[in-house]
């Protein structure tokens, strides 16, 4: 006998009515495939677990693309009537399950978005595919499906009754053959991933050592470097990746034993060397190590005029490629002279410029982003038909604004004009593409130009880790979390000790609402440089979790550690964390030591990310809307607006619903 706690729920499933245009197969909406006749979901080609309910509730939002489905459409269409039983809870749980196959959230919808008291909507395009196109490309049944019983009892003894057998029989070898399905496509799709993971090999270059004795010169030994990275990087993505510039100088001033930099940087061969140059001429040695055995496979030294130090480079890397293609039992692909990198004609003066250049933009500091600028243009001046000169120009115009270094207003057009001009000279500069597409992305609000810019800039160099990190945080800026943690991973395997990219990646899962992945993140950062920048975001992902001891434990510790300087950041996120916290009085006074701040040090009080914590703490929302529509109308906008909590007490106000829309955020 049941207990009399135990409730029985019984829906009578109504039979799929398939309303698909003649001769279409399947839906296909972002990564997805839906299969009605074969009731199947796909995502990127993998079979995805979903009930009928939930299927059959996708599957009418598709047939109904475009349109709102009321909740009255989808129980007179999915459930009888007559047999009902709290349809309500049954449809809530149908569309949260959907949801959670979908990796889709009610209140950042990617999918599937719920229109308040009426009901649901797909709000990505969907596609209606042809049999022979569907992703798999293998074919459909056109049977009838079996009809599943959808009764569920929670609790209670299991009674089977003879006059069942057969039915159920039959249902079970149905089972099994899809499980056997399923488990070998699986299996297939497990066994080519291990043997592509198999044929890429891992290489890291690590800092050319300067042998000059002069410490002036380490730019040059630095450029060297990078650029043995860049050109092996684009010899064979698929079959050799590079480990990214910031990861092997950590190797610089901090030399570690090989085995344990291959442990670190996940990486099967070395390539280490030195630099030696003079008026004329340079001396470079290179020296190609297995990290398994520590077997030096090849080891060359060359000695060339500097004006052909570009041939030079492409040299060293078709040889270390070919060397490694041999330790691994292939004959190496000798790339024709039209397939390497062009000795440029550039004069070696304007190519050391931009040396000088690059070597300042990696400091990304204020003074060094400064000093970068002044060597591009230098070297334009010199050369005006120079393409990377004008791609390290527009490069740095766009660091200085995303940074807030200088007003976005004036620099980003100056960014946009030189990656323009750079791909005119040249369309295969990643780094100019790459550029385009973070002045779409951080000035224009021009979504679909910086994704298409930051596709084609990883297509033209694959092993550009920032490129993949811009692209990520492109993604997770619009919602679209599962594509943007796939793509941080990828930088990740590409930079493993970058702590910007690290960090990024936890403000995806911030972002995400991932609160504790992301807090694990950031913690990580932390012990490995304590004050490093954006690190601090766990605030947020504290607050938003609700841990408020632990954001005001960081907050402490935070100011234990700064340096000398205005306060008025620091009071402005004890205003916001007390405000969330639910003590409004205690966030009035730290709102007011604020504004007192503010009056002593204007400058750096006026800073939009202060202000909104600020006003957000004490609950003046007429005044964070004010500061957003003043970084508006300065092209400085938060384009976090809709997946940053700091807003989701604005998220109604219509004011903020047309930020939104004039950025592109909208749904």
């Amino acid at each position: 006998m049941l207990q009399n706690r135990t409730r029985i729920l019984i829906i009578r499933f109504r039979p799929p009515c398939n309303n698909m245009p003649s001769g279409v197969s399947a839906y296909r909406f972002g990564h997805y495939e839906l299969r009605p006749r074969s009731r199947e979901l796909y995502k990127n080609g993998i079979r995805v677990k979903l009930r009928p309910q939930p299927f059959r509730v996708l599957e009418l939002l598709l047939e109904q693309r475009g349109d709102v489905v009321t909740r009255e459409a989808l129980r007179q269409t999915l459930w009888e009537s007559e047999t009902f039983v709290d349809f309500e809870q049954g449809l809530n749980t149908a569309v949260k399950e959907l949801r959670a196959s979908l990796s889709d959230s009610a209140e950042l919808p990617r999918y599937v978005e719920t229109v308040p008291r009426v009901g649901y909507r797909i709000v990505v395009p969907v596609e209606t595919v042809p049999l022979a196109k569907s992703r798999l490309g293998s074919p459909e049944s056109n049977a009838k499906p079996a009809e599943i019983p959808a009764v569920e009892v929670p609790a209670g003894p299991k009674v089977v009754h003879s006059r069942f057998s057969w039915p159920w029989l039959a249902i079970a070898a149905v089972v099994a053959v899809l499980v056997l399905g399923t488990s070998l496509e699986w299996w297939s799709h497990k066994r080519a991933n291990a043997q592509q993971a198999r044929a890429r090999v891992m290489l890291a270059v690590l800092p050319f050592e300067n042998l000059t004795g002069d410490a002036s010169q380490e730019y040059f030994s630095d450029g060297l470097t990078e650029e043995m990275i860049s050109q092996l990087g684009r010899i064979d993505p698929q079959r050799l990746g590079v480990i990214a510039r910031t990861s092997v100088m950590n190797y610089k001033q901090n030399p570690k034993p090989l085995d344990q930099i291959g442990r670190a940087l996940g990486v099967e061969y070395v390539l280490e060397g030195s630099v030696r140059r003079d008026t004329n001429t340079v001396r470079v040695s290179a020296q190609l190590i297995q990290v398994k055995d520590q077997t030096h496979l090849w080891s060359r030294q060359y000695d060339r005029e500097l004006s052909n130090l570009l041939t030079l480079q492409a040299e060293i890397a078709q040889e270390t490629a070919d060397e490694i293609e041999l330790t691994l039992g292939d004959k190496p692909a000798r790339k024709s002279a039209s397939q390497l990198p062009p000795a440029s004609r550039v004069s070696y003066e304007v190519y050391d410029l931009c040396l000088k250049g690059r070597y300042f933009w990696n400091q990304r500091t204020e003074s060094g982003l400064h000093q970068a600028a002044e060597y591009f243009q230098e070297a334009i001046d010199k050369d005006a038909n120079y393409a990377p000169a004008y791609a390290g120009l527009a490069d740095t115009f766009a660091l200085l604004s995303t940074w807030q270094y200088v007003p976005a207003k004036d620099f980003m057009p100056k960014a946009r004009a030189t990656a323009l001009k750079a791909l005119q000279l040249d369309a295969s500069l990643a780094e100019a593409h790459a550029s385009l597409a973070l002045v779409a992305e951080q000035y224009d609000y021009d979504w679909q130009t910086a994704e298409r810019e930051f596709r084609r800039a990883i297509q033209l160099d694959p092993g550009d880790a920032t490129a993949h990190q811009w692209y990520a945080e492109c993604l997770a800026l619009q919602g679209r979390f599962d594509e943007a943690l796939d793509e941080s991973a990828r930088a990740r395997r590409l930079d493993p000790l970058s702590l910007i990219i690290a960090t990024d990646d936890g403000a995806i899962l911030y972002y995400s609402r991932q609160y504790d992945r992301a807090i694990e993140e950031f913690r990580t950062v932390r012990e490995m440089q304590p004050d490093f920048p954006r690190s601090d975001i766990i605030l947020s992902a504290y607050v938003a979790k609700g841990d408020f001891a632990d954001a005001q434990s960081e907050l402490e510790a935070v100011v234990r550690s700064r340096n000398a300087g205005s306060n008025a950041g620091i009071f402005s996120r004890e205003a916001y964390l007390y405000g969330r916290w639910g003590r409004p009085a205690e966030a009035k006074r730290w709102f007011a030591k604020y504004e007192a701040e503010s009056k002593l040090h204007p400058s750096e009080a006026d800073v939009p990310w202060a202000e909104l914590n600020a006003y957000m703490g004490v609950g003046r929302k007429d005044d964070a809307i004010a500061v957003l529509e003043k970084c508006y109308d300065d092209h400085d906008v938060s384009i976090t607006l809709k997946v940053d909590s700091l807003y989701d007490p604005l998220r109604d106000d219509p004011r903020f619903q047309d930020l939104l829309r004039r950025t592109n955020l909208a749904q």
